[in-house]
């Protein structure tokens, strides 16, 4: 048994029809779609949360050693500067660029 439904956009020009005299906002008409949600028993779904990701603890010692004792000063006042500023966008992708990086320069040295 196939439903046939109205076509969305044709739906909304309906909709429009009975509320355009209103002159509703935003916050009126998302109201609105709430209660039509709960008395069509219209349940939203939930996404997923992402956990953020957590460096081991051997992965923490290892940044920390790399980065109070790099050679180049210049290295480790940038990876200071991040640290002590709390920068969230430094994921962990970075953090593995940041500390090859350091320690191939300390190997260059």
């Amino acid at each position: 048994m196939i439903i046939q439904r109205t076509p969305p956009k044709k739906k909304a020009r309906e909709l429009a029809k009975y509320l355009r005299e209103e002159r509703p906002d935003y916050n009126y008409l998302k109201s609105v779609f709430r209660h039509l949600r709960a008395e069509l028993e219209v349940e939203m779904p939930k996404t997923n949360k992402k956990l953020p990701y957590v460096p081991t603890e051997d992965e923490i010692k290892r940044f920390y050693e790399a980065v109070w004792k790099a050679k180049n000063f210049q290295d480790m006042m940038i990876i200071k500067t991040l640290l002590y500023t709390g920068v969230r966008e430094l994921s962990p992708y970075n953090c593995h660029i940041i500390l090859d990086l350091i320690c191939s320069r300390e190997r260059t040295y």
